[in-house]
């Protein structure tokens, strides 16, 4: 489990990967939220790198116009 802050780096982390994400994208919005998640729990923690990872894996998150 992460502290507070590292919590929150990780939800302004997402909201700004996924900025131009619909709410309702739910699924690619999870996709990322995963891969950013997945970087953080294998010690990945400077902000550059979460954005990266988050980035990176935005093109291939699904959505529902696939």
């Amino acid at each position: 489990m992460f502290d507070t802050a590292t919590t929150a780096l990780l939800r302004a982390i997402l909201d700004e990967v996924c900025e131009t994400v619909s709410h309702c994208e739910i699924g690619a919005r999870t996709h990322v939220a995963s891969q950013i998640l997945g970087a953080a729990s294998r010690g990945e923690v400077s902000p550059e790198g979460l954005r990266r990872v988050g980035r990176d894996t935005l093109p291939h998150a699904p959505t529902m116009w696939q």
